[in-house]
């Protein structure tokens, strides 16, 4: 974190998260709303889609600030290195990118979710951008949250001691995989959030952005794609600390 300044984070987080939820949120949509040419292509296509949105955002973010794009990911390695110091100013440009990235899918499929709400039975719109559990359990949305995110966290750790993979730029492109991974293996019970900014800033977005017929943005689960994901990257911080 050190080698990059303040200013260069802050603004490389906002357009490197903006991105990732531009492509993730926008891959939600094109599964989900009735006149996309996607429409009802799967999950595997929205794990790819997520995959890619991290690639090109961590990619476009690097640069400025590293690219962590996710507060889990900056708690690991502050918890992992002991510098703390400019986890806020990722932390912000993080939200800030989120919500940012939300409003641009909503802008470019803003046609489509006018249609809609035109349809006898409209589509819901808060999984295009936040996450819903398939079975309502806090206890265990949450430890599956916990889990996931430990699985993305702890190789983003261990790629740091594989000599090389940052210089050459390739470690971004593992990290991509491993969310593909993730979504994949671990998607299934909540939709993966891993990232409480992913979650939290589109949700936000979803509550004030004039969608017909949107629905809830759902507050009551809110905290859970936020804890889990803080308490499995502070797990595996610790972990990593004592194993490596």
């Amino acid at each position: 974190m050190d080698q990059f300044s303040n200013g260069d984070i802050f603004i490389g987080e906002i357009i490197g998260t903006a991105v990732l939820i531009l492509f993730g949120a926008g891959v939600c949509a094109a599964v989900t709303l009735t006149h996309s040419k996607a429409k009802a292509a799967g999950w595997v296509v929205i794990a790819f889609g997520w995959g890619f949105g991290v690639l090109a955002g961590a990619y476009t973010a690097g640069p400025l600030s590293g690219g962590h794009l996710n507060p889990a990911v900056t708690l690991g390695i502050a918890i992992d290195t002991g510098h703390w110091d400019k986890v806020p100013v990722y932390v912000a440009g993080q939200m800030i990118g989120a919500v940012l990235g939300a409003v641009l899918c909503w802008l470019a499929y803003y046609a489509q979710f006018a249609a809609n709400a035109d349809q006898g039975s409209a589509q819901p719109t808060l999984g295009i951008f936040s996450t819903v559990p398939e079975v309502r359990n806090p206890v265990a949305n949450l430890l599956t949250e916990v889990i996931a995110t430990m699985g993305l966290v702890l190789p983003v750790l261990a790629f740091g001691l594989t000599k090389g993979l940052g210089q050459s730029g390739t470690q971004t492109l593992m990290v991509a995989f491993v969310v593909v991974g993730i979504g994949l293996s671990l998607g299934g019970p909540t939709g993966y959030a891993i990232n409480p900014a992913r979650d939290l800033g589109p949700r936000i977005a979803h509550a004030v952005l004039p969608i017909p017929n949107k629905g809830t943005s759902d507050w009551g689960y809110s905290w859970i794609p936020v804890a889990g994901p803080l308490i499995g990257a502070a797990l595996s911080g610790l972990i990593f600390n004592a194993a490596y």
